[in-house]
């Protein structure tokens, strides 16, 4: 492997562990105990992941295409704008990108944790989770929400916009997709943000953090696959 797509590797892991940084820290912001945005809302989570995602990709973006996320990178994949030999490679680096920045958000709320015993705000911290359980009509929301992410992203391609200006617009779509479509399942959108930090809740020595919701995990992982496909499907009759 060239050095080329090494530092596209190296891109995507640092890229994702700033997504999560900033994205699980603004749930842990909202949702942990003695926290001064203790219970500032929904729209702060929204802002806070729009932002999260600009931030990423304007400090990672330089150095490869920031998909940060294993759903872009293989919708990319199959737009032909990506090559396959790097998606495994990709997708690898997204997710322990993204573990690495949930262990960095436990660092930073360090005392705050033992104090909140609500066990479901200290996985929402971490991981998505259901409004209402259901399976099915969870996954939907999902497939929906990524299909809207990717195709924006596929679609931003085909317009004329003005150097260093497209991570805003990306986190304007993220901002548009969380309050919109967000409520159902918290929007993950993305298999990475959803499994590293999982895994980093399983892992991480919270002493009040329950069980890490195993059973839902597929849903974040598999919505998002299926509506970046779709996407992407879409995307090539488009064009």
């Amino acid at each position: 492997m060239d050095t080329s797509s090494m530092t596209q590797i190296f891109s995507e892991f640092l890229g994702t562990m700033i997504l999560i940084l900033l994205g699980d820290g603004v749930c842990a912001a909202v949702n942990l105990k003695k926290s001064k945005a203790e219970a500032s809302g929904w729209i702060v989570i929204a802002f806070g992941w729009a932002m999260a995602v600009t931030m990423a990709v304007y400090i990672s973006g330089f150095m490869g295409p920031a998909h940060l996320n294993p759903a872009v990178t293989i919708a990319m994949a199959m737009a032909g704008n990506f090559a396959w030999n790097l998606v495994v490679p990709f997708i690898i680096a997204q997710v322990l990108g993204a573990l690495v920045g949930a262990f960095l958000v436990w660092l930073a709320y360090l005392p705050h944790w033992n104090q909140t015993e609500d066990q479901g705000a200290v996985l929402g911290t971490f991981a998505t989770g259901p409004a209402i359980r259901n399976y099915s009509a969870n996954m939907i929301t999902e497939v929906i929400g990524t299909f809207v992410l990717v195709l924006g992203l596929l679609s931003f391609s085909q317009n004329s916009i003005a150097d260093g200006l497209t991570p805003l617009i990306v986190g304007a779509l993220i901002l548009a997709i969380g309050l919109s479509l967000g409520g159902p399942t918290g929007y993950a959108i993305n298999p990475a943000r959803d499994f590293g930090p999982r895994l980093a809740h399983q892992l991480l020595p919270i002493a009040t953090k329950g069980d890490s919701d195993w059973a839902y995990s597929w849903v974040p992982i598999v919505g998002p696959v299926i509506g970046a496909a779709i996407a992407a499907g879409v995307y090539m009759l488009m064009v």
